[in-house]
């Protein structure tokens, strides 16, 4: 029954697009071992490893940069999709892409090239002080960000976010500062987080597509243009002295348009020799869309029928 079902929603996407070329791209950020009640949103390896199952099955799966070679001159096949994994993570590595092997499907994993060998994400520094937590309540009342209950997994986790969405868009200088603060209620927070060079280079030596995503993951828009253009090209060189290959695949941290990155920084990308930029907004790109601001999007339904329902669904978002 299972089977009739999905069969039957991967037959309406030729209907939904109406012969057009669209291009739906994926956006995940972690694949986990196993569930984290810090991380209740992230996918795990089981659940990853189901969702490429269909997707090899119903979709076209194809390398980013060949897509939008074909979406550009007119070849692109129906139900084409691409994988793509922002930020660095370990697992990345280690759980995602023998996933992605097994299933024969390409992948582009865009690279903060600051956090490799042992670096550590801002936000995953809230995750592990909160986690680390043993009292009942933190207090951060002389950070200016109050107190957070933390006695029990649900508070941890709940806490964890909201300290994150209060800091979020706070100057770099300022939230790094608050960042700090916040890490020094912890003890030894883990430092394996993320990929090591070696492992950025052994991907891209056995063909995996590598993207510049900046150095230490700033909201573009939070900086000076000079900055802005010093961490996309400090990511770039650092990435290409690694994997002694060009990088030409760029995706925008956080990635909303107007919000977190402005028209200036596309123009950045331009001229640092990019071929293509993603960004976060929900939707597929066509014939007509930016290739510098492509459309990505996150299905997050756990059930097999409804993941597919999602991603017909999308198929309907051009902007």
């Amino acid at each position: 029954m299972q089977h009739i079902i999905n069969k039957t929603i991967a037959s309406v996407l030729p209907l939904v697009t109406l012969g057009e070329q669209r291009l739906s791209i994926l956006i995940f950020h972690r694949v986990l071992a196993s569930y984290d009640f810090m991380r209740p949103g992230e996918i795990t390896a089981k659940e990853f490893d189901q969702k490429m199952q269909l997707i090899a099955k119903y979709f076209t799966p194809l390398p980013l940069l060949e897509a939008v070679e074909r979406l550009k001159n007119g070849t692109l096949p129906q139900r084409a999709i691409c994988v793509t994994f922002d930020d660095g993570y370990r697992d990345n590595a280690e759980v995602a892409y023998p996933i992605l092997k097994k299933h024969n499907i390409p992948a582009t994993f865009f690279v903060a090239s600051g956090f490799l060998d042992g670096g550590r994400m801002w936000n995953d520094t809230v995750i592990e002080t909160v986690r680390n937590c043993q009292d009942k309540e933190l207090s951060l009342i002389d950070l200016g960000l109050g107190t957070f209950l933390t006695g029990t997994e649900q508070a941890k986790e709940k806490s964890a976010q909201t300290i994150i969405q209060q800091i979020k868009h706070l100057p770099q200088n300022e939230r790094d500062q608050k960042v700090a603060g916040i890490s020094s209620y912890a003890k030894g927070l883990p430092n394996d987080l993320m990929m090591d060079s070696v492992q950025v280079k052994n991907m891209a030596e056995q063909g995996v597509s590598i993207g510049g995503h900046t150095v230490t993951h700033p909201i573009l828009a939070t900086l000076t243009a000079k900055k802005a253009e010093q961490e996309i090209r400090q990511g770039k060189q650092e990435l290409e002295s690694i994997t002694q290959q060009a990088i030409t695949e760029f995706a925008y941290p956080n990635g909303k348009p107007g919000q977190d990155y402005l028209p200036e920084h596309v123009d950045i990308i331009k001229k640092l020799g990019f071929k293509l930029a993603v960004s976060t907004q929900w939707g597929v790109s066509n014939s007509n869309s930016d290739i510098y601001q492509l459309n990505r999007f996150t299905p997050w339904d756990k059930g097999e029928s409804k993941f597919l329902a999602r991603l017909v669904n999308n198929l309907r978002h051009v902007s």
